[in-house]
């Protein structure tokens, strides 16, 4: 229970009908939850316009209307906060109406196309590993300490993540790890929170369904920088050709981390095989158990802020050292009988599809063939699918094209949006089979011995998105059900 008033703190308000001393029960997003007491939000979605639900809301018993767009007819009773913006509002509404969690913890965010998810979950295996209480918002789930809470966005909507750091706060966590995507950072899921870093991965080739243009995504992914309080601290990766412009206007103190160049976490790779990585991280020569070059980066940021959170270096050198990615990143199995490795990584861009076959590469011990599993998600970003198709055959010896996530989309037509991207000698590598199950088998039929499969595109996710339906479907599952067949 919360008086109005006190919750409206740094809110952008154009007026007020009502009384501001009202009592508010809880925070709705969602009409269908109001309850009476309830303070009802609407917020002009991307498919749906919650002020379209304001006379439904009243009905159901809400005390207060806050809204950007004040209704025709309004209900005695019923205070109305009219306001510039209902998500931004929504965001710091939020905050205070929960008593302000993120001030109470280090909360760091991280951002950027690839990478988001592997950072979170090191720095929070980490922390963990340090002897701290920890807090974990991932695409793949939310955790307070061992509790796993599913997760249903990269970042939940303003008040289900304020509410979530509430009870974490509660129950005596002291750092929390989260992803901050895109879209969240646009949609204002992040607005009103406090954080103590920041820190950016890189940025490629996505969402442009969403945002339109490559300069507006970068924008987007920006402003979380260039809203950052001095007292905080803002890491990038000085080998992007955007990290400096990410940190350009940040009132954060602003750190580097590099493979490439001078920075203040800088890396180099000495060995870089299926064992792990072997490192040397600003002098320091290290084993990790994670692979590849883009593993390596990783390391470096979530290095770097546990430096800048305080942590003695040679303790988080020994911690991270014994750390696993996080599921779906780079997971492989291989076959008892024939060796053969079979890799499941949710590698979605052409970028980090990129990096995961490169990183194969360069663990051929010889001539192993490289057959690829692809697809592309429906009702996304359409302009990324030939370029999908054109980097899965450049840097794979055989292609097969297959359904992803199609959602209400055909996975025919998907299939023929990656085909599009084909020359003639990209042409002759690829096969197209629609069932997953199908492609993932096929590819396990047409490897040889000690042959190296990549299942790209789904990795942690354990379903498939048909027609508005989730189907149970884990890619390691299969793929570990074939390899039992083989083997007997």
């Amino acid at each position: 229970m919360a008086i109005l008033q006190d919750i409206l703190y740094k809110v952008s308000i154009r007026s007020v009908q009502g009384n501001l001393a009202a009592e508010v029960s809880d925070l709705q997003i969602d009409s269908r939850k109001v309850k009476q007491g309830s303070c009802f939000i609407a917020i002009k979605g991307a498919a749906i316009d919650g002020h379209g639900f304001v006379d439904k809301a009243v009905e159901s018993g809400a005390a207060v209307i806050v809204c950007e767009v004040m209704p025709s007819v309004t209900k005695d009773g019923v205070t109305y906060v009219q306001v510039e913006d209902s998500a931004a509002a929504a965001g710091y509404i939020a905050h205070n109406f929960f008593g302000a969690p993120s001030e109470k913890i280090k909360l760091v965010g991280v951002t950027g196309t690839n990478g988001k998810t592997t950072i979170a979950t090191l720095l929070f295996k980490l922390f963990s590993g340090l002897g701290y209480k920890c807090g974990l918002i991932s695409t793949v789930e939310n955790k307070i300490a061992d509790e796993v809470i599913p997760a249903t966005h990269t970042t939940p909507d303003q008040v289900t993540l304020n509410a979530l750091l509430a009870q974490m706060v509660e129950t005596g966590c002291t750092h929390v790890f989260m992803e901050n995507s895109s879209h969240a950072i646009h949609q204002h899921r992040s607005t009103g929170l406090q954080f103590a870093g920041a820190l950016f991965s890189n940025i490629t080739h996505d969402h442009l369904d969403y945002h339109k243009t490559f300069d507006e995504y970068i924008r987007v992914k920006k402003s979380f920088f260039d809203h950052l309080p001095s007292s905080a601290f803002a890491i990038t990766n000085l080998d992007d050709k955007r990290g400096l412009v990410m940190i350009q206007n940040t009132h954060a103190k602003r750190l580097t981390y590099s493979l490439k160049t001078m920075a203040d976490f800088k890396g180099k790779i000495l060995e870089n095989r299926l064992s792990g990585l072997v490192m040397d991280i600003n002098g320091q020569e290290v084993h990790f158990r994670l692979i590849g070059e883009f593993n390596a980066y990783n390391l470096l940021a979530v290095y770097g802020a546990a430096v800048s959170l305080g942590e003695d270096k040679v303790n988080v050198l020994q911690v991270l050292s014994n750390l696993t990615s996080a599921e779906g990143r780079f997971d492989y199995i291989v076959s008892a009988k024939d060796h053969i490795i079979g890799i499941v990584d949710y590698a979605h861009t052409p970028d980090a599809l990129i990096n995961v076959l490169s990183t194969i590469q360069k663990l051929r011990k010889g001539n192993e063939t490289v057959i690829t599993v692809v697809g592309c998600g429906g009702d996304r970003d359409r302009t990324k699918r030939p370029v999908m198709g054109e980097v899965a055959c450049e840097h794979s010896d055989k292609v097969i094209f297959t359904s992803d996530n199609p959602r209400s989309e055909d996975p025919q037509q998907i299939l023929k949006d990656i085909e599009a991207g084909l020359n003639t000698a990209a042409k002759r590598k690829y096969i197209s089979i629609v069932d997953r199950k199908e492609a993932i088998k096929t590819a396990v039929t047409l490897a040889n011995k000690e042959d190296i499969i990549l299942i790209a595109g789904k990795g942690h996710e354990k379903y498939q998105d048909i027609k508005g339906v989730k189907h149970p479907f884990d890619d390691k599952q299969v793929l570990k059900e074939i390899f039992d067949v083989l083997d007997k």
